[in-house]
């Protein structure tokens, strides 16, 4: 079959993992969190995990979690639809 506008595959595709909605508002709260970061054992702490999994958040020694760096960056991007801001420190 020849290659047409209509039939033709994409050059770029989605290769970001897709975020379920509670885990986008559970990103949100971590953002919001900001230095304090968002403690083990509430409600979204699934959600956590999995952020944690695909690197948009990290545990920290006192076993509360925080964004990561990347995980600004998706926020950025997905939640809030505009672009990155640095992170003040």
């Amino acid at each position: 079959m020849p290659q047409t506008p209509s039939n033709k595959v994409p050059d770029l595709l989605w290769s970001e993992p897709y975020l379920e909605t509670c885990c986008r508002s559970a990103m949100h709260r971590l953002v919001q969190a900001e230095e304090v970061g968002r403690p083990p054992g509430l409600k979204d702490g699934p959600c956590l995990e999995r952020l944690a999994e695909m690197q948009f958040a990290a545990h920290r020694a006192d076993g509360r979690f925080e964004i990561t760096e990347q995980g600004l960056i998706r926020h950025a991007s997905e939640i809030m639809k505009r672009p990155v801001r640095p992170r003040r420190r």
